[in-house]
């Protein structure tokens, strides 16, 4: 939702940045690898990282839903459901076992050409992930039973209906239907047609795992803290004895090159028109498919590529123009699209697509455009090194290497074309896939397999070994003379250093301004400086490969930078220059301005957003500072309102060293940081900050009903909550279990009552919105229209039972309590983790031995506190509930419930009748 043994890739790219000149960068990407075939045909791809007590097990069948048939469709998603159902030896939901291990990272997913699943679990429970994959690729058959089939195939329904209930939805079936030939792999969507998926039989099903999810059509990475032998035999005995499974045709290419022009045209329920332009291009692993992936960059990434300065930026008629690349396995699809902005007319957005692709075709790039992007292009594949699973980590590199290239080293091919391409080469390609191509069978034999005759116990779980608790890495603090404080935690895995600087402010500071106002500041904090305008810091941090952003959340505003540790000293002076000399061009102020408009109005016809603008006002009333959009965004009223000044107020109010704390991670000594940092910050001066109305609220004594009429709806959105304690309080860890247990795991009560035993809902849940003043205690679910009334029923008994006729049980507060201790050592393996965590310490306040203290107080947890803790948060019968659908359809059965008065509102919350 899409590295051969000790590979050593050497890059180097000549730079012409404005501000240090950095002419060659070169950097090391190693990930070495041990590749082995089993005697039943299994490939096995083995990576050592030692730097956390962690492994990553990530499985590839080559297998997606272009080897389905017309009639036959979404038979592989529906399957990646069903294998999280359990096996003939573990008649559990997959996730029960994996929450219980502490696994993160943890997902199956499907596209047209593979299907996989992927966990990190603590090195003491490897086996078990190993035995649970075995499982269900061995020993699943007999486990799929009518009833499953059935559940699974609901909770697909569903998970079908929530994407076609968000806007642009039906884009996608237009396009896969308009641009690939009837009868191609392509030619249908992954997910498939509601009627073949009630058309699928038991024996369809059945037939479908038999001849795709054999050992001869799979990958095993393993990557993480193991020994290659020991990994090895491991995979042997759990894997061995799994038959091959039947040869499987394949096509190894059928691009469908079109001619010609073919127009369409459909209406949906969106705020903006868009269009969208579709070529069909070479798949994977061919020289033109990477060198369109660079020229998609250079049309459309950062404020100086060709598509947003011309449409977005300087012509100011559309809210974004995008270009990118799908490199499937036979095949690619190359867009270009555009949403126009309000009031424009959507064919003047198409003539500039169209005059911009035009002079790209007919001059080429440039050669700092190139330049620009390749650097953009080889930092990305550095940071993306890190980590060892999840999606684009290391194990997935080797995964889809191994499955699309026939060897785990195969994606070393993009990166040696990308680091030869002239910009002759990157025109030449786009000139070539705007017209023909061409289609080739071929037809190799099968290679004999045989499975063994002997491998793991299947009536016994193997025993989760002694775990190595998570150590957080060390905090270091100091300040510089003019006060501003200084976290840093040391890191040398990569050579970067990550920079949060976080400032008191956040969407909470709005209560002194229009609402709003701190979006759209801190969106045009890099918009220009007193030294820079906008193109040119997007060029010089593209140039240096340095990522900068800033934003912010309730609490928090926060201006981020991530740099090579190379381009240190330049990509701080951009760094302190943005943050110190913001310019708040008017020019650029009224663009943003529109376009912060245009989000507001995509949020009031998006269902969760919707709700999310509208639950402040009712849970915290007038005059506090939670009391805006939790979207951030303002209204459209207030954004209308907002002048240049209000932006240069907001800095000038908040941004002083006193009122932030500077939180880096990386390779770099806090001398080193400090002497960096004295120069760039000294004329930042201390000042007076306002104080923020976070003060408490009083919850109401009785519930309430609100309806958001949204026609046409397929679904229905329901938030019930109500306010409860800040974030830093004596209790949050039990909270944190309590909550986990009734809505926050995959496998919580509500979840699995709405989901797989109803499958009314693709998902429900139950969450803290977390702050620094009171918070929401949320129950969510998105249901079925006409299961609305009794989607309610079920949340509420749910809750009400959580805390008086049926308290947790010692099995659920030991599982959570496991998987919370358990998930750790994943959970901080990155720069960016640390960071996050450090982050929250500085928000919410947390004393310095949090994450150190943190495996200690979960481990001493008893159950009483965690009972006690949901009696004391959870209170159903004062729930603030809304409801977002179709009022038509959903009114009169959720006045029968009778459980508040039920009033209406419109999408900025504003009461109708």
């Amino acid at each position: 939702m899409k590295l051969g043994q000790i590979f050593v890739l050497l890059i180097a790219v000549t730079l012409f940045a404005q501000t240090k000149e950095k002419k060659v960068m070169a950097q090391e990407a190693d990930i070495p690898f041990q590749k082995f075939t089993l005697d039943n045909g299994l490939t096995v791809v083995i990576h050592e990282d030692h730097k956390a007590p962690i492994v990553a097990v990530n499985i590839w069948y080559h297998v997606g839903s272009k080897n389905e048939k017309s009639g036959k469709t979404g038979f592989a998603h529906l399957f990646e459901h069903l294998m999280f159902n359990g096996s003939e030896n573990y008649d559990h939901d997959y996730f029960q076992m994996m929450e219980k291990i502490g696994a993160t990272d943890l997902n199956g997913t499907t596209n047209e050409d593979r299907t996989n699943y992927f966990q990190n679990v603590p090195v003491a429970a490897f086996d078990v992930a190993l035995w649970m994959e075995s499982e269900r690729m061995g020993h699943l058959i007999g486990a799929i039973s009518q009833a499953k089939l059935d559940e699974q195939r609901g909770v697909v329904q569903n998970e079908k209906r929530q994407g076609e209930n968000e806007p642009y939805s039906l884009a996608e079936d237009l396009i896969v239907k308009a641009t690939w030939p009837a009868g191609h792999p392509y030619s249908w969507t992954v997910i498939g047609s509601m009627e073949d998926l009630n058309a699928a039989s038991l024996t369809d099903v059945q037939d479908w795992f038999k001849g795709y999810y054999g050992t001869a059509n799979a990958t095993i990475v393993i990557a993480g803290d193991v020994d290659t032998k020991d990994a090895l035999d491991r995979v042997k005995k759990y894997f061995g004895d799994i038959p091959a499974g039947p040869p499987v045709s394949r096509f190894e290419s059928w691009i469908a090159k079109r001619t010609g022009t073919q127009r369409q045209s459909a209406q949906d329920r969106v705020p903006l028109p868009k269009v969208s332009k579709i070529w069909n291009v070479p798949g994977y692993g061919t020289r033109d498919a990477a060198a369109l992936d660079i020229v998609s960059d250079i049309l459309s990434s950062g404020k100086n590529s060709r598509l947003y300065k011309r449409l977005v930026y300087d012509d100011q008629i559309a809210t974004d123009a995008n270009a990118y690349v799908d490199i499937r396995e036979i095949a690619g699809q190359f867009t270009i699209e555009a949403k126009a902005k309000p009031g424009v007319d959507i064919s003047k957005v198409e003539k500039a697509l169209n005059e911009e692709l035009a002079k790209f075709l007919a001059e080429g790039p440039t050669q700092k455009e190139l330049d620009r992007v390749r650097t953009q292009y080889f930092a990305g594949k550095i940071r993306g090194m890190e980590r060892i699973g999840g999606f684009g980590g290391k194990s997935d590199i080797l995964a889809r290497s191994q499955t699309f290239g026939d060897s785990p080293d195969a994606y070393k091919s993009d990166l040696k074309y990308v680091e030869s391409f002239t910009p002759l080469d990157l025109q030449k390609a786009a000139q070539t896939w705007l017209s023909d191509g061409v289609y080739v069978l071929t037809i190799t034999p099968f290679a004999e397999y045989k499975a063994a005759t002997a491998g793991a116990d299947r009536k016994n779980i193997p025993a989760i070994g002694n775990s190595k608790d998570a150590e957080f890495p060390k905090i270091q603090k100091s300040q510089l003379f003019n006060g501003l404080a200084i976290w840093l935690s040391e890191r040398k895995n990569i050579p970067v250093v990550g920079f949060n600087l976080q400032i008191n402010a956040g969407a909470a500071a709005d209560q002194f301004a229009l609402p709003g106002t701190a979006s759209l500041a801190m969106g045009m904090l890099d918009e220009g400086t007193t030294k820079r305008n906008s193109l040119q810091i997007s060029e010089e941090l593209a140039m240096l490969g340095t990522n900068l952003g800033s934003g912010s959340n309730l609490d928090m505003s926060v201006v981020s930078m991530n740099s090579l540790k190379a381009n240190l000293d330049a990509s701080l002076d951009i760094y302190a220059d943005v943050i110190l000399n913001p310019s708040f061009p008017d020019a650029d102020f009224q663009r943003l301005k529109k376009q912060q408009k245009a989000g507001i109005q995509q949020e009031k016809v998006s269902p969760v957003p919707m709700a999310l603008r509208v639950f402040p006002k009712l849970f915290y009333g007038e005059g506090h500072a939670y009391g805006n959009p939790l979207t951030g965004s303002g209204t459209e009223e207030s954004v209308d309102k907002m002048t240049r000044e209000d932006m240069i107020k907001f800095h000038q109010t908040w941004f002083k060293p006193n009122n932030a704390t500077l939180v880096v991670v990386g390779d770099i000594t806090m001398d080193e940081l400090k002497s960096k940092l004295e120069s760039r910050f000294k004329s930042w001066k201390q000042g007076e900050i306002p104080k923020k109305n976070i003060a408490d609220v009083v919850i109401p004594k009785n519930s309430s009903v609100y309806i958001i009429d949204r026609p046409g709806s397929q679904q229905s959105l329901i938030f019930a909550g109500h306010l409860t304690v800040p974030k830093n309080n004596p209790d949050e860890i039990a909270i944190e279990l309590m909550t986990n247990v009734i809505g926050g795991d995959f496998t919580s009560r509500i979840n699995m009552n709405l989901r797989e035993d109803k499958h009314w809902s693709y998902g429900a849940s139950a969450f803290t919105m977390d702050a620094r003043g009171m918070r929401p205690f949320i129950g969510y679910a998105s249901v079925q229209s006409d299961k609305t009334k009794e989607s309610i029923l079920e949340m509420k008994k749910e809750f009400k039972e959580f805390i008086s006729t049926r308290l947790m049980t010692e099995d659920e507060f030991s599982k959570v309590q496991n998987n919370m201790i358990q998930q750790l050592p994943g959970s901080w393996e990155t720069n960016a983790a640390v960071s996050g965590t450090m982050g929250a310490m500085v928000r919410y306040g947390f004393d310095d031995s949090y994450p150190y203290t943190y495996v200690k107080k979960v481990r001493e947890l008893k159950l009483a506190d965690a009972q006690n803790a949901a009696k004391k948060t959870i209170k159903p019968d004062t729930f603030i509930w809304l409801i977002v659908g179709d009022r038509s359809r959903i009114e009169a059965g959720i006045k029968e419930l009778k459980i508040g008065d039920v009033n209406y509102l419109d999408a900025s919350g504003n009461s109708v009748k």
